[in-house]
């Protein structure tokens, strides 16, 4: 380091400022520097005796550890050669300071003005190697991971009382977290606490530049290289338009790890650092601070808002979700943010999570805007199912949606202030509480909803192509049954509420109805209403026969027919089998006999009423 000139001695509680240049020429500082708690004061009356005494100390220990004039002083760490002897050091320097602020007021011409400030600079030299070394020779007991997992107590040397104007005494130590703090935890508090003594020293002696130029040169260092092993990296956004889907989603994932990471220990670890170490001034750490975390962190909160430029240029649906984990995951941790970058200097960092808080949830209720237009404008290439199945429009619609539901409580933030266009505005009795308003629902919840009765409409168009007026009624049960079970078995189910789904299960009882009376009316009409009225041989052989011929001409076609749903297949089973069986067995029981011989028998009653239940047992 050059030489440096005579600096201004005269020394306030309150000082004038000198700006924080790359230039190393003894300029005073912006920030205000307190003055050390010693006992006396600048304005204490030193006799000849006195200064003569603390300067001969000072030369001898100064001297010794000259790194320009003394090889033992170049080669060895004050600091880690003796502790005791780096305390006496620190001691010295204080006391010089002192006793020149006395000669400036006393006599400000005195060769020993000269000579202490000469000695002072030697000092400041051997301090700023010392603090460069203990800085550089702890990276790993300093690593920010490492100090955010310190207990809190061993904080509590830096004082909640201090101000601007204090220091913290030179002696003092960081108290241990209990009696069983790990080596590590030990050597990186001792460290914390030899920095924050030198810095302390410099920054009363007017070398706060020299003391925040090694600090934020090699903590940013740190800083970068610990977000680039993370991943994160300045990257534009034609570079991110060109990736691969593959590689994007790399890098989101290593993205959403970074953000925990860096939140809960890398940007949080350094703030510790920074107020532990430059306890002494709030100004100085809060600059340091933002010299060193925020345009790491500003890179890292930016990502999102190039991802949202890119999934507006490609719009496959699975899309929404990524967004949705980068989403939660700054939302989760904004108070983490808003407190670690609480300063005006890194305002930068909270307004670009902010902006891209609110970037993410443009894309996402854009997204889902298009989802919604993409099942209207819908237009498969078979537009009828076979066998009444369920639609794969159906099938894609309630998956992405169950998946949506995962994310609830995010998406209930994003759409908080949503409320449904004019157009295919919902029912009134599509969605309502008899004991709420329709303000009282949550916007997430009418706009679930919304997606769904869109659905509901496409499936009625469907539902009206089948030629078969039953088939579309069974089309219409299986589709609702599927929308149901999906609501059932995701986060759905809390976002619709049990008295849609409620709603819903009444419409497929009533398609399932109406589909049976369809499908099976000829069969039952086959059959007398009363089969205690009196008929002759000839009536029985003739509504046996009609019966045979119905019952299997509606198998046959019911037998092509499809209920994926096990309960709801279930259900109309078994009320199709015990309305039909029941009819025919009273029939059967009252009026077989009439039919004759054996022969006849077999050649009109081709089945019994158990044969009628097995033979329905294998359809759908």
């Amino acid at each position: 380091m050059p030489t440096k000139g005579m600096r201004s001695l005269f020394f306030h509680s309150k000082a004038p400022s000198f700006s924080f240049s790359s230039h190393s020429s003894p300029t005073r500082s912006s920030i205000s520097f307190p003055t050390p708690r010693h006992s006396g004061s600048a304005s204490s009356n030193f006799s000849e005796t006195m200064v003569d005494e603390i300067m001969e100390n000072a030369a001898v220990l100064i001297m010794k550890w000259n790194p320009e004039s003394s090889e033992f002083g170049n080669l060895t760490s004050l600091f880690y050669e003796s502790k005791k002897e780096a305390h006496q050091f620190i001691k010295c320097v204080n006391d010089l300071q002192r006793v020149m602020h006395f000669l400036v007021s006393d006599d400000p011409t005195s060769e020993k003005l000269v000579h202490g400030q000469s000695l002072m600079q030697i000092a400041m030299k051997r301090l700023q190697k010392e603090f460069y070394q203990i800085l550089s020779m702890n990276r790993a007991h300093l690593d920010p991971e490492s100090v955010s997992t310190r207990s809190r107590s061993s904080r509590t040397s830096v004082r909640s009382s201090s101000s601007d104007d204090d220091i913290i005494d030179d002696g003092d130590d960081v108290d241990f977290a209990g009696e069983s703090i790990s080596e590590v935890e030990q050597v990186s508090s001792m460290a914390m606490t030899d920095l924050r003594s030198i810095a302390e020293c410099m920054i009363s002696s007017g070398y706060a530049k020299e003391c925040v130029h090694i600090y934020n040169m090699i903590r940013k260092s740190i800083i970068d290289e610990a977000m680039y092993k993370l991943g994160v990296e300045r990257i534009t956004s034609s570079q991110i338009n060109k990736m691969d889907r593959e590689i994007l989603e790399l890098k989101i994932k290593s993205w959403l790890n970074a953000v925990k990471v860096s939140m809960t220990t890398l940007f949080n670890g350094e703030k510790i650092l920074c107020d532990t170490v430059f306890a002494v001034s709030r100004t100085i750490r809060e600059s340091c601070f933002a010299h060193i975390a925020r345009e790491a962190a500003t890179l890292l909160f930016g990502f999102p808002q190039l991802l949202v430029a890119k999934s507006k240029k490609n719009y496959p649906e699975e899309n929404i979700f990524r967004l949705l984990d980068v989403y939660t995951a700054i939302s989760e941790c904004w108070q983490e943010i808003d407190s670690t970058f609480s300063y005006e200097s890194t305002a930068t960092v909270r307004s670009e999570a902010l902006n891209s808080l609110m970037r993410l949830t443009e894309s996402v209720q854009s997204m889902l805007s298009d989802f919604e237009s993409n099942i209207q404008k819908d237009s498969s290439k078979s537009p009828v199912v076979a066998g009444g199945g369920v639609h794969p429009l159906t099938l894609r619609v309630m998956n992405y949606l169950s998946l949506l539901g995962d994310y609830s409580n995010m998406l209930a933030d994003l759409f908080i202030d949503w409320t449904p266009p004019s157009k295919l505005s919902l029912p009134k009795s599509y969605l309502n509480s008899p004991n709420s308003t329709d303000s009282s629902v949550p916007a997430i919840s009418l706009r679930m909803a919304r997606l769904i009765l869109v659905l509901v409409c496409k499936l009625d168009d469907r539902a009206k192509q089948y030629k078969d007026a039953s088939l579309s009624y069974l089309f219409l049960a299986n589709n609702f049954q599927h929308v149901i079970s999906k609501a059932r078995t995701s986060n759905l189910q809390y976002l619709l509420g049990e008295e849609w789904i409620a709603k819903q299960e009444a419409k497929v009882r009533q398609f399932a109805a109406k589909y049976e009376q369809l499908a099976w009316s000829n069969v039952l009409s086959s059959l007398p209403e009363k089969s205690s009225v009196e008929i002759s041989s000839q009536e029985a052989r003739l509504i046996f026969r009609n019966f045979n011929f119905s019952l299997e001409e509606a198998y046959r076609k019911q037998k092509l027919n499809m209920v994926p749903d096990a309960k709801l297949r279930d259900e109309i089973m078994a009320s199709v089998t015990r309305k039909l069986v029941t009819v025919y067995k009273e029939f059967y029981d009252a009026h077989r006999v009439l039919v004759g011989s054996m022969r006849n028998v077999a050649l009109y009653v081709r089945f019994t009423p158990e044969d009628v239940r097995h033979y329905l047992s294998d359809l759908y």
